[in-house]
């Protein structure tokens, strides 16, 4: 059952179960692979070893922020569907703003996925799609969607990035990609994190969306959180 919860306290489950899948590890150094690597901070992980590499989509903004990272040991900018990804190679996937703005996201999560080494953990972030403010990101048209949503883009981050919304950037949708694979998802939460920064129009309009649609597009949220691991067990289906 998902629950709703602040953006720290989504920092803090974070940290916990990398440090939990890291004791389990017995304290080796954890390889990070960070997908949408413009929107996310480091992980907060005190004293555990890490060695994180980045991987986007090609775009100037997205570069430029990258340039300024200085947690990332390398990175890699381009077709997600085909860019250079070593199989079993990260234990944590940090998966930051990503599918929500990619086309063939099932494609380009399976490939992530088979970066993934077995147990591993995948850390989610995406604006859902089924979402008062999801649902108005897809049908603003392109000027008027830069004006609304450029409050929300943190300082120093790209944006406001592609939209595209395929159905796996849904709980419906995410819950049956996992079950189909054979992952678990640990932890499954609602935050918000978009519309606490909008102006007073876009917060109007997400909740005319939500009481429009008698909450089938409910404004309590915009972002899902998870927490999903890969098998281990080598009878498990593997990715």
């Amino acid at each position: 059952m998902s629950e709703v919860r602040s953006v720290a306290q989504r920092g803090d489950l974070f940290g916990q179960r990398v440090r939990e899948h890291w004791t389990g590890q017995y304290g080796r150094r954890l390889d990070v692979l960070v997908a949408g690597c413009a929107h996310d901070e480091p992980l907060a992980l005190d004293w555990i070893e890490t060695r994180a590499t980045g991987v986007d989509e090609d775009h100037s903004a997205i570069r430029v922020v990258l340039e300024e990272r200085a947690d990332l040991v390398t990175w890699s900018l381009g077709d997600l569907r085909s860019v250079p990804l070593q199989p079993r190679a990260y234990d944590v996937i940090q998966l930051s703003f990503l599918l929500e703005r990619v086309r063939h996201a099932e494609l380009i999560f399976d490939r992530l996925l088979r970066s993934l080494r077995p147990g591993g953990l995948v850390l989610l972030r995406m604006r859902d799609r089924r979402s008062a403010y999801g649902l108005l990101d897809r049908i603003t048209p392109a000027w008027p969607r830069r004006l609304l949503w450029r409050p929300l883009v943190t300082p120093g981050t790209p944006g406001p990035l592609p939209k595209v919304y395929e159905p796996l950037a849904s709980s419906d949708g995410m819950h049956a990609f996992c079950l189909s694979r054979g992952l678990m998802i640990t932890d499954d939460e609602r935050n918000t994190s978009g519309p606490a920064r909008a102006s007073g129009i876009a917060r109007s309009m997400i909740a005319a969306v939500d009481r429009l649609t008698s909450g089938r597009y409910p404004a309590s949220h915009d972002e899902i959180t998870m927490v999903i691991r890969k098998p281990q067990h080598h009878f498990a289906r593997l990715i």
